[in-house]
């Protein structure tokens, strides 16, 4: 398949992206910044989603378009909510309107567990009125869909916005880790690269005009997996939980409000989540000490001496 996918340079949709290809598809990424993960495979257009033209010009001969771009930080969101409005909501009609006249034959949304609740500030609120338009052009123009509600993702290639690279990265650096929740919050991690492998799974047929819910197998209250970044590096760590009602973030679970329903999808194969937060560990500190590679699965400098 002819593949469009906007928002490919970033965290999961790099690891989509990647997916696609590997699988065979033709991928086209369209982003803000070039991909630091482009595959020689994969073609590449630095541009926004708010340019009409050049959105109409990209799908045009698409199979499939994937709409991964827009603000994905629930704290960014609620202090930029104009631009909340235009690229995650503007965006998203921009670029239907193209695929209405493109007669692009799968349009795949990232949406959020967040559209469920009342948590989830401007960010939510974007995400849920983004679902009612794509439902809309499918019932008004029978442009088909598949809405992906993601879980809480983790994984390779994430920086500080991500919650579980920020605990870690926080543990290592100063033995403390700020929560701006209750540590009995409870969060169901998905490795990103499982995360992707779905994604890719729901071009067929069976998964048009379905929303998916794509979250992990293992419930965790985020206390717990404080205890096991500490475990993991052997040492006591500082937690400071400032139990923040306004922070947009849920407690125990997202559900409150009910859009459509969402079938849950488990990776068949998952990661399992002690050993994806120990890769993230790895990748942070390799980051903190640059000039280290792994050999023999132990980070050693590379004048030969171990880290």
């Amino acid at each position: 398949m002819k593949i469009v996918f906007f928002g490919g340079s970033g965290f999961l949709g790099s690891h989509v992206c990647d997916k696609l290809s590997e699988a065979g598809h033709d991928v086209t990424i369209v982003d803000l910044q070039p991909s630091k993960w482009l595959r020689p495979d994969q073609h590449m257009i630095v541009g926004s989603l708010l340019d009409e033209n050049l959105v109409n010009e990209t799908v045009q001969g698409a199979d499939a378009v994937f709409d991964f771009a827009g603000i994905a930080d629930i704290g960014e969101c609620n202090a930029r909510p104009v631009d909340t409005a235009k690229i995650n909501v503007l965006g998203n009609v921009i670029l239907l309107e193209a695929c209405r006249l493109a007669n692009v034959k799968r349009y795949v949304f990232a949406s959020s567990l967040y559209v469920y609740g009342k948590s989830g500030g401007f960010y939510r609120c974007s995400k849920q009125s983004c679902e009612l338009y794509i439902e809309n052009y499918h019932a008004m123009h029978g442009l088909e869909y598949t809405i992906l509600r993601y879980g809480s993702l983790y994984g390779p290639r994430a920086d500080r916005r991500n919650a579980i690279y920020r605990f870690v990265s926080e543990a290592l650096e100063k033995g403390e880790i700020t929560y701006y929740g209750s540590p009995t919050a409870l969060r169901e991690y998905i490795h990103v690269e499982d995360a992707a492998l779905s994604t890719v799974e729901i071009l067929n047929p069976e998964y048009a005009n379905q929303n998916i819910v794509l979250t992990g197998s293992q419930p965790m209250q985020v206390g717990e997996l404080f205890r096991m970044i500490g475990e993991m590096l052997g040492r006591e760590l500082k937690i400071v939980c400032q139990n923040d009602p306004n922070s947009g973030h849920y407690q125990i679970t997202p559900y409150a409000f009910m859009p459509r329903v969402g079938r849950k999808m488990t990776p068949h194969l998952s990661i399992d989540l002690g050993q994806g937060v120990l890769r993230v560990m790895e990748e942070v500190h390799r980051g903190m000490n640059t000039g280290t590679e792994e050999i023999g699965g132990y980070l050693v400098h590379s004048d030969g001496g171990e880290d």
